[in-house]
């Protein structure tokens, strides 16, 4: 029996090793973690993170070829293929702080790996990495490897939370990076034949490992890149009359172009692209390529743009005031179908509206007080860090009410902001929440979600992203 052993047990750790003890009865997963309330969870009823059908997948193979465990040491030594999917947050302090990566966490666990390991190993690299990592990593298993083998490659996750689990079942594509020796080629084959028991031979591609780290950037900063342009014509739009919805429709059909993230927002969000893309931006300006550097930084000031202009949409369009105002944020986590609320657009959102003394109460049917009120406590960067080591206190300052209910959120309130497109949503009484708030009522969709005309004939000034603007809007024009 093939032994496999994943170091972190995260948002792609778990998932991903819950699919692979699925797919392959005859291969033992063991998940590890230094946090012993993680793992509890994982072999608990109440998993660490929500994802559509997660829970089914582990319930069929916990217990049978799927373990979680703090045992790190114990798997490490009995594995035969080891994957690291530890954190690699951005760096706050030092050389390349607020663009590079911190790979503390991945030199760690290979040096555990190292005193640990007894034979040779295959080390997988299931983190999103700098170009490079797996050279750096390389050095430090071979000068404290006393005799043992070790082969890097490179693996990058290309999942959407949301629906990882159906991407994992049916991937676009599965990347395999490693070294072009014999003994390389050989690990290659290996990880390879894992994947080959439900992935079509042609979906998984094999490359050397330079162009498998890189190629996990460059995806989530072309993905990032279309979403920036899109949020930059919406805009356009509302400055000129024209719907994005349309326009996005109309690129949208244009086969070279293709439909998907071309949805206008409030801004992106999630644990990835804002920190690959600082990574690209620090390893161009490294390899003396400022011009590039600068043509993706400028990705990321779009995206901070587009947040600053909501909350300024908001705040004009209230008499230029929301102090002492009940505003009700529907939506907290990055996208709608998960829990995850990193780098959410909704922190900046809700710091923005607290700068100017809003009283701001938050619904979200995933994500949990403690989470929300952390996030909104957290310095820059800290959330990408391991619970434990996060500042204390984090949650002890409470800037938000939080509430179990969407009508409860909205009640007395003088604004909705709607910050994820949960499909709830779509589906609230909107005279209800309407007849329950202050005068005149605003709602300021960020995701487009809701029918504008239908809430204008109940009595609400509307605002929807990229969108012809209300009249009383256009009286009011956002200036950031």
């Amino acid at each position: 029996m093939v032994k496999i052993c994943c170091i972190g047990a995260g948002y792609v750790g778990g998932p991903t090793m819950a699919v692979i003890a699925l797919k392959c009865p005859a291969v033992e997963v063991v998940v590890v973690d230094i946090s012993v309330a993680r793992i509890t969870a994982w072999n608990s009823e109440q998993l660490p993170i929500y994802e559509p059908g997660l829970d089914d997948v582990v319930k069929q193979c916990r217990g049978r070829n799927l373990f979680f465990s703090t045992d790190i040491e114990k798997h490490i030594a009995r594995a035969d293929i080891i994957f690291v999917s530890v954190n690699t947050p951005t760096k706050t302090r030092g050389l390349g702080a607020g663009k590079a990566a911190d790979l503390t966490y991945w030199e760690n666990a290979a040096r555990m790996i190292a005193d640990v390991a007894k034979g040779d190993k295959i080390v997988v690299e299931k983190s999103t990495v700098p170009v490079k990592t797996a050279e750096a990593i390389e050095k430090i298993l071979i000068h404290n490897s006393r005799g043992v083998n070790f082969q890097i490659l490179s693996n990058p996750e290309f999942l959407a939370e949301g629906t990882a689990i159906q991407d994992l079942f049916s991937p676009d594509r599965v990347l395999i990076g490693g070294r072009e020796t014999p003994e390389g080629k050989k690990a290659v084959q290996a990880l390879k034949q894992v994947y080959a028991n439900w992935v079509p031979e042609d979906r998984i591609i094999t490359t050397n490992l330079w162009s498998a780290e890189l190629s996990k950037l460059a995806a989530n900063a072309f993905l990032a890149q279309r979403i920036s342009s899109v949020n930059a014509i919406s805009a356009l739009c509302e400055a000129t009359g024209a719907d994005v919805a349309e326009v996005a429709y109309a690129i949208g059909k244009d086969t070279r172009i293709g439909p998907r993230f071309l949805s206008a927002s409030v801004g992106f969000g999630g644990s990835c692209f804002q920190k690959d893309i600082l990574n690209l931006v620090y390893i161009c300006e490294c390899h003396g390529l400022p011009e590039v550097a600068n043509y993706w930084k400028d990705v990321i000031k779009i995206n901070d743009y587009q947040k600053s202009r909501f909350v300024n949409r908001v705040v004009s369009s209230m008499f230029n005031t929301v102090s002492e105002k009940k505003i009700a944020v529907l939506g907290f986590a990055f996208k709608k179908d998960t829990g995850d609320t990193r780098e959410t657009p909704a922190i900046d959102v809700c710091k923005g509206l607290l700068g100017d003394k809003a009283k701001v109460c938050v619904y979200d049917p995933q994500v949990t007080e403690e989470q929300i009120q952390r996030d909104l406590a957290l310095n820059k960067f800290d959330w990408d860090h391991p619970l434990h080591l996060q500042p204390m206190g984090a949650t002890e300052v409470k800037p938000v009410a939080v509430t179990r209910d969407a009508y409860e959120a909205t009640k007395g309130a003088h604004a909705v902001c709607i910050l994820t497109e949960w499909d709830e949503f779509k589906k609230l009484d909107y005279v209800r929440i309407y007849e329950g708030m202050q005068k005149p009522a605003f709602i300021f969709d960020g995701r487009n979600v809701v029918d504008a005309q239908q809430l204008r004939e109940i009595g609400f000034i509307v605002y929807s992203i990229g969108k012809p603007l209300d009249s009383w809007l256009v009286d009011t024009p956002a200036v950031v």
